[in-house]
């Protein structure tokens, strides 16, 4: 299970985020256009963050990835950076056709607010394995021109251990599975809070749980 971080943001935050990014995923899909900055908006929503937006297909029990991307580093204003992660999230990630309009009303959103990753520091590879926290922990993972980013709530829905979390961040880099235990590859941790859709349009809170088929 997720283990609670402390809050940064309240359900309020999470709430108007969420909304958000469904707003600017609706509207570019629909019209083709990017939505402006709220002027509602709450100053600290302003402040520059990472942020992922989380996009899953809900057909009938199943609930099947459909697109993710963010910014992992706090280099845009959180607000800024979470229309541009849900339109990217629709129509940029490349692992996915594009997200068109008659899929909205099937798509749950989620929006996942990152601390700033910090590198995890150890003399011995292994001892990756007791640094690691599943549940806690998001990582990003790197070796030259080879990165990869897993979110804290990934190896929770597929119920990995830490071994196989660090594995798969690896593999989501193109790098061997096993590189983890190479020196020369470097991780950074970070948390997030976590937001999202109960289910498609619907109530929105804290830590959603959409189990993966």
């Amino acid at each position: 299970m997720l283990i609670p971080v402390i809050s940064t943001y309240s359900d309020e935050d999470g709430v108007f985020l969420v909304r958000l990014a469904r707003n600017a995923m609706d509207t570019y899909v629909g019209k083709g256009t990017k939505i402006d900055v709220p002027s509602d908006t709450p100053a600290h929503l302003k402040e520059k963050s990472g942020i992922f937006v989380t996009l899953n297909s809900v057909i009938g029990e199943h609930v099947r990835l459909r697109g993710c991307i963010g910014r992992p580093y706090p280099t845009q204003p959180l607000v800024e950076a979470t229309i541009d992660s849900a339109i990217d999230a629709a129509v940029n990630d490349p692992r996915f056709p594009h997200v068109i309009e008659k899929e909205l009303d099937s798509i749950v959103v989620e929006c996942s607010v990152l601390t700033p990753p910090r590198k995890l520091e150890y003399s011995d590879p292994k001892e990756l394995l007791q640094l690691v926290k599943i549940g806690r922990d998001g990582l990003i993972v790197s070796r030259g021109m080879f990165r990869g980013l897993l979110l804290p709530q990934v190896p929770v829905e597929w119920q990995w251990d830490v071994r196989e979390f660090l594995e798969h961040t690896c593999n989501k880099a193109g790098l061997p599975i096993n590189a983890w235990k190479d020196k020369s590859t470097e991780f950074m941790a970070f948390q997030a809070e976590i937001f999202g859709e109960v289910e498609p349009r619907g109530n929105i809170v804290r830590n959603p749980s959409h189990p993966r088929c």
